[in-house]
């Protein structure tokens, strides 16, 4: 084993925090514990992700009870955690994975052939779960590395070199420790704004430190400028429930539940042009301020318009009561719009329901 690996693992073993999908010293990994765990990790941070690890386990706590779950349960659990295709990809490998006997395949090949796995997440699960000589390469691994070879081609253009670096770092024992030790000293403390140098077990031989230049790596090309996109929403109230729907599966929060609106577009709706994408034919009133939600590639300001109803006709979606909103799953950005139009007096939550709760919603006849 090198110097670097020994000096890294000597300070993972004294300085892990305790994560609750990391096995304890001298116990055997759950693949399907460290599966959950990366696919909720990605592009999430350890905090936010801890309560809701901890959430699916408590429900669904093998592959097969993930498998065996419905699809809309584990969207609604999953609500809030974002990238919600993650979600719709943990369901499709726990069903692929249960009905293939239940066992996790160890190759990083194999991983990746099943849906939501890429180079990063099979090499993460290869190493820690099975021990697989493999080089978990995510963005704490790609600040660590370029700093400690001070790697100044900026990314994405030194992702290659950087993951043959890191690889030239993985050592022959105690592989998954040393993936998960690499990852820590990025998230705790080599971070991205001012690094802890001094408490760093690699700092000796950290090119970067020894020039000075450790807070300008890694170097990366300018982002694109986020374009802003529009859209209204319709919050239709019929007797303490609000109309919601299904999105489509593909796509952007594909299969969530949303409150009814136009396409978002780049310009601003007309009201007009808005209501051509009405749920019904109502007495449509704006509602003051906006919600302002921001995706990976663009920004999004909606507006919302409301009407009560006294008959749900024929109409495309479920009723569900406006006090249990917070238990059904609404992504985020439609959750704002729920809280901007319970602001508004005659929306919100009545004095005689709150003290109970009403069916969490029912299909339209």
């Amino acid at each position: 084993m090198t110097t670097r690996a020994t000096q890294l693992l000597k300070w993972y073993d004294a300085n892990a925090r305790e994560l609750p999908w990391r096995a304890a010293p001298g116990e055997v990994p759950d693949p399907y514990r460290v599966w959950l765990s990366e696919i909720m990790l990605q592009q999430t941070q350890a905090v936010v992700v801890a309560p809701y690890f901890e959430r699916f386990l408590g429900i669904w706590p093998t592959v097969q009870a993930l498998a065996a779950a419905n699809l809309d349960d584990v969207l609604a659990v999953w609500a809030g955690l974002g990238y919600y295709a993650r979600a719709r990809n943990l369901h499709r490998t726990a069903q692929a994975i249960a009905q293939a006997g239940g066992g996790f395949p160890d190759s990083e090949a194999a991983l990746q052939a099943l849906p939501g796995i890429g180079v990063y997440t099979a090499a993460a699960i290869a190493a820690i779960a099975f021990g697989a000589h493999a080089s978990a390469v995510d963005g704490n691994v790609e600040r660590v590395v370029s700093r400690l070879f001070a790697v100044y081609v900026p990314l994405p253009k030194s992702r290659p070199k950087l993951r043959t670096l890191a690889a030239s770092l993985v050592p022959s024992a105690r592989t998954g420790e040393f993936a998960q030790a690499l990852i820590e000293l990025g998230a705790t403390v080599c971070t991205a704004q001012s690094p802890n140098c001094l408490a760093c077990p690699l700092s000796d031989g950290c090119k970067a430190f020894a020039k000075g230049s450790q807070n300008a790596l890694p170097k990366r090309m300018p982002k694109p400028q986020r374009l802003t996109r529009h859209g209204v929403c319709f919050w239709l109230v019929k007797n303490r429930e609000v109309l919601l729907r299904r999105r489509l599966p593909k796509g952007l929060l594909g299969g969530m539940l949303e409150i009814p609106g136009t396409p978002w577009e780049a310009g601003a709706w007309g009201h007009e042009a808005a209501l051509e994408f009405a749920p019904t034919s109502a007495d449509w009133q704006p509602l003051p301020g906006e919600v302002r939600h921001t995706f990976t590639h663009f920004h999004l300001v909606l507006t919302v318009i409301t009407a009560h109803t006294r008959s749900g006709g024929n109409l495309a979606g479920r009723w569900f009561a406006i006090d249990d909103l917070e238990t059904v799953g609404l992504p985020s950005v439609f959750a704002k719009v729920a809280g901007l139009a319970l602001k508004n007096p005659g929306i919100g939550p009545s004095k005689e329901q709150s003290g109970s709760r009403a069916p969490r919603g029912r299909d339209l006849l």
